[in-house]
């Protein structure tokens, strides 16, 4: 192959392949679906072999696709570095950023007003998920940043601020909510770490509870909270003022690490301005 490459395809070829689809890449790219399909076919003659399996459900990366996409990849973020470095005008891109809602809540509105004043020209989506999806999301390249929990006792270079999980309920002492002998919980879904949080410390503490409500949706825990019929388990930083953090009986909670993750590419030079703004901003935030 000597005829050199066209960045443009290359780009839309990274969607492709992050978002496993012709349509969903035709959207992120700003072009029809036939425009992209019809990318797809000059850079695989460029190529001189097949890059796409193209299936019913999307379409798969060939060997040859997977090779190509670690270039592209590559050359992509050597590009967007610089174009940054001779622009007088800043850094430039999009940033695909992803977080659990609670800390989108209690930190992003800041970290996004800040970055923004420095960089205006860099476009940041957000994608809020629980962290185990939100890896998912990062071991597919579907985002290009994520700020996600860990436990406190891993060993993470991107860890940058620790953050601790708490009971919540609707007044300011468990007796006043007159549960009875059996607390209902309202919790996350059950793979999530502060659901096994909650669930160890009360197995610990002997005391007996029942799951009434299980919503990933901050807003849905927040909801049943003030109707007074559970308990909750939230981040500190989350806990609205009208409701309250409810101690003894209620065992202690752990706190979380709070890690900023990548994935497995070579980060854009907006990528990497965007993590470095938020490591040094978030711990005191």
């Amino acid at each position: 192959m000597k005829t050199p490459l066209d960045l443009r395809l290359l780009a839309t070829f990274v969607q492709v392949a992050r978002s496993g689809s012709i349509s969903a890449a035709a959207l992120q790219v700003g072009r029809t679906q036939s425009a992209v399909t019809m990318q797809m076919q000059k850079l695989e003659q460029l190529c001189g072999q097949g890059l796409l399996h193209r299936g019913g459900t999307g379409v798969r990366l060939t060997s040859g696709g997977e090779r190509l996409l670690d270039y592209a990849e590559r050359m992509l973020s050597i590009h967007d570095e610089a174009v940054s470095a001779f622009s007088s005008d800043g850094l430039r891109g999009t940033i695909v950023y992803g977080s659990p809602e609670d800390y989108l809540i209690a930190f992003f509105p800041t970290l996004l007003k800040s970055f923004g004043r420095m960089h205006p020209d860099v476009e940041i989506r957000v994608v809020a998920a629980p962290t185990d999806q939100l890896r998912k999301l990062l071991h597919l390249k579907q985002i290009d940043i994520g700020l996600v929990s860990v436990p406190t006792w891993t060993e993470a270079d991107d860890i940058v601020r620790t953050e601790p999980l708490v009971w919540v309920g609707w007044q300011p002492t468990l007796a006043l909510h007159n549960f009875g002998a059996v607390l209902p919980l309202a919790l996350s879904a059950s793979n999530t770490m502060d659901h096994k949080a909650a669930c160890d410390a009360m197995a610990r503490a002997g005391l007996r509870y029942r799951i009434s409500q299980a919503s990933n949706s901050l807003a849905g825990l927040i909801g049943v909270t003030r109707s007074g019929l559970a308990i909750s388990v939230m981040t500190e930083k989350a806990v609205p003022p009208d409701l309250h953090i409810l101690g003894a009986p209620l065992p202690p909670l752990p706190s979380l690490g709070v890690e900023i993750a990548y994935p497995e590419v070579e980060p854009s030079a907006a990528t990497r301005a965007f993590g470095n703004h938020i490591r040094q901003l978030l711990p005191s935030l």
